[in-house]
C-alpha cells in the first residue's frame, strides 16, 4: 500500500515506515506526530483511488524525526560593464517524518 500525499507545494510518494525529507512545517517540533490529509492517490489491494483534487476521509501519519537545513546554496547576480554585482547564499530548512500509517 502507497499514497500520494501533497506537502509544501510538492507531492510525495509514501509507504509506511519510511523516512520522508520534506519542506519544514511551522509549529512542529521533533517527536510531534504529524497528519497529512492532502492526499491525492492511494494505491490498496483493491486497487487505485484517485481524488479530485484531494481524497476525502484519506490521511497519512507521521512522526516528526529531525529539523535541519540543507547545504547553502549561492546566488550571484552579474550585469557586465555596470560594475552590479550581488552575492547571497541559502539555505532551505526541512524536516525528516517517519510515515506511521496510511488511513484510507
Amino acid at each position: 500500500m502507497y499514497a500520494v500525499i501533497q506537502t509544501g507545494g510538492k507531492q510525495y510518494r509514501v509507504e509506511e515506515g519510511m523516512f520522508l525529507e520534506h519542506e519544514l512545517i511551522q509549529g512542529l517540533d521533533s517527536g510531534k506526530p504529524v497528519e497529512f490529509s492532502k492526499v491525492v492517490l492511494l494505491v490498496d489491494d483493491s486497487g487505485a483511488h484517485v481524488g479530485t483534487p484531494y481524497l476525502d476521509g484519506a490521511v497519512v501519519k507521521g512522526k516528526v524525526q529531525a529539523q535541519a537545513k540543507s547545504k547553502k546554496i549561492v546566488v550571484y547576480k552579474y550585469k557586465s560593464k555596470t560594475g552590479y554585482r550581488r552575492k547571497r547564499g541559502h539555505r532551505q530548512s526541512f524536516m525528516t517524518t517517519l510515515i506511521t500509517k496510511i488511513e484510507p
